[in-house]
Parts: C-alpha cells; sequence; structure tokens
C-alpha cells in the first residue's frame, strides 16, 4: 500500500489544478403551440472565461448578434425566438463549432408542441447531429448515462476525495461500506437538488467540496503518525455526511445542462446511473493498481509515505481558495 501510495502521489502532481467539473454545453430547441421556437444555448463559462462553442443550424437561425443574453456563476446563456414550425427542423444538421478542440460534450434536446421529445448527445469527434424527427425516438438512456460518467470522471475534485478513503480506509469490508455510505448520501442530495425541493448555492458547494478534502487530507497525515481519527473510525459516517455536499455539487451540473420537461424522473436516475458506474470504474482501477503494486519491491525514506496527504491537502486548499475568490 505505501509504495502504491508513493505513486500515486507523483501522479497527482501532473492532474490539473483546476477542478471544477467540465460541464456539457446545451441546446434546447423548443416548439410551442403556435409552432413558433425557442432555441436556448448554455455555454460553460469559468470565472470569465468562455469555452468558445459556437452553435449553428443549417437554416441559418442562430445568428449571434440576434440573441437574448445572460450569464449565470457557471454558464453564459443565449436565446433565440423564432416563428418557424418544427416541420422545418427535421433533417436539419446541428453542429457545434469548437467541440472538437475540448474535451466537453454538448447535449442536444428538440422537445415538439406534440408532447414528443429527442435527446441527442453531440462529442468532440464528430461535433454534429442531423436531426430525425420523422419517427418517435426511445428514452434517452445512454445519453444522460453517459454524462453521469463523464461528470464523475472529470470531477478531479470527487475522484479525490474517494482516492483519499481508499487509502485511509485499507480494510475491504470497511471499504464497502464506507463507499455506500457516500453513494447513498450524494444520491439523495442530486435528487432533493435537482428536483428543487433543496437550493444551495453552487459557488457556495464548490467551496464546501474543497474543505471536505482537505479535512481528509489532514486525517490521513494524523492516520500517518499514529493518531488515528474521526473518520478512519468511523469512515462510513463520515463519507455519509460529505457524500450529502458531494451530491450537491453533481446537482448542479445536471440541473444546470436541464432535464427533459416530459421525463425528469428518468433522466434523473440515469444520470445517478452514469455516475455510479463512473465511480465504480474508478475504484475497482484503483484496487487493481493497489494489488499490482503491492507485487513490486520499493525501498523508500518512510516519509515518503506522508507525500500523498499533503498533495491532496495543497490541491483541496487550493481550490478552495480559488473558489471563495470567484464567490
Amino acid at each position: 500500500m505505501k509504495r502504491f501510495v508513493f505513486i500515486i502521489a507523483i501522479v497527482s502532481l501532473c492532474v490539473s489544478t483546476y477542478a471544477h467539473e467540465i460541464r456539457p454545453a446545451y441546446l434546447q430547441i423548443k416548439e410551442h403551440a403556435d409552432q413558433s421556437l425557442t432555441i436556448t444555448w448554455k455555454q460553460p463559462i469559468m470565472g470569465e472565461v468562455g469555452v468558445p462553442l459556437y452553435p449553428s443550424i443549417t437554416a441559418g437561425w442562430l445568428v449571434d448578434s440576434l440573441a437574448q443574453k445572460l450569464f449565470t456563476d457557471t454558464y453564459l446563456i443565449k436565446r433565440w425566438n423564432l416563428s418557424a414550425s418544427h416541420a422545418q427542423l427535421d433533417q436539419q444538421t446541428i453542429r457545434i463549432d469548437g467541440l472538437e478542440k475540448t474535451i466537453t460534450d454538448a447535449l442536444v434536446q428538440v422537445l415538439l408542441a406534440d408532447g414528443s421529445s429527442y435527446t441527442y448527445l453531440v462529442k468532440p469527434v464528430q461535433p454534429f447531429v442531423t436531426l430525425n424527427l420523422s419517427k418517435p425516438q426511445a428514452p434517452p438512456v445512454w445519453q444522460y448515462i453517459q454524462l453521469g460518467i463523464y461528470h464523475i470522471w472529470t470531477g478531479f475534485d470527487h475522484l479525490l476525495f474517494v482516492f483519499g478513503l481508499l487509502l485511509l480506509v485499507k480494510k475491504r469490508s470497511r471499504l464497502f461500506w464506507t463507499i455506500t455510505a457516500f453513494t447513498i448520501a450524494h444520491s439523495i442530495t442530486l435528487a432533493l437538488a435537482t428536483l428543487h425541493v433543496i437550493t444551495v448555492s453552487s459557488s457556495f458547494t464548490e467551496a464546501a467540496i474543497a474543505l471536505s478534502i482537505a479535512f481528509l487530507a489532514v486525517e490521513l497525515v494524523h492516520h500517518y503518525r499514529g493518531q488515528d481519527g474521526l473518520t478512519y473510525k468511523f469512515p462510513w459516517i463520515v463519507s455519509f455526511l460529505f457524500g450529502l455536499l458531494h451530491g450537491l455539487g453533481f446537482a448542479s451540473a445536471l440541473s444546470d445542462v436541464g432535464l427533459p420537461e416530459n421525463n425528469i424522473p428518468l433522466a434523473l436516475f440515469l444520470f445517478n446511473v452514469g455516475v455510479e458506474l463512473g465511480q465504480l470504474a474508478f475504484v475497482l482501477v484503483m484496487l487493481l493498481i493497489i494489488a499490482g503494486i503491492r507485487r513490486l519491491r520499493i525501498q523508500l525514506p518512510a516519509w515518503s509515505y506522508q507525500i500523498p496527504a499533503y498533495v491532496i491537502g495543497s490541491l483541496a486548499m487550493y481550490w478552495f481558495v480559488e473558489r471563495v475568490m470567484a464567490i
């Protein structure tokens, strides 16, 4: 375990110090009863910096100068109101220029006046989609599962918290219950926040998540020095409490993207399934690496085993200061 800890510490230094999730972009085309269209584009921003993404449609409707614009903490929102019908939408090609230069995705939703909806996930490898509205679309199961998986895999702060738990909780049975408690907790707040039962500022949530990681790093340092704290003695309780906080972070991303108005419960469930699959894959990979590293014979000085805790704590405090300043 100690050899594994040292090697992962070195890898951690190569991870980007900016831990905001790689939030997906979102394009919604909504048809009204009079067959007019409202097109809404949500483009991720980081502070005052916008990801350079530009939606276009072959009909030429998305003229930037004609859009209504507003900013939130995490998105630039553009909206167009058009006198057009969905008959003109069928077979139109939507392209997200600039997406191919990023590692984010774009969710495209078409909501027709008759209640039918169509969902597409546009990726950097193919930054366009051609709408096919001539036949009903199956529920967008895989699209929302993918969003959940990519969200957890690009949420370095969430993964770092789970990694800290792996370092602290060595007994597999205790680790199982610890990860399970974390999963249950963030599933609860993900649902409550997404359904607007509770509302918490995303800026506050992200700063508090950074503090939770810093707390875990302190517990790791104490453990390496032979002073086992609350997290070591009762890891499932601490992981549950902080899991409630991390669930609010997941909800922030999902709420910002948007949910299909006619199928919110299903989309919420599928996104959560994706998050859990991504988290499970991360845990399994880390455990496999642990098993592999144990077979190596590397002699390291005793002080080097504390490096991961200090790396985790330093990154967490950097994120905390950065996010507080953003508030």
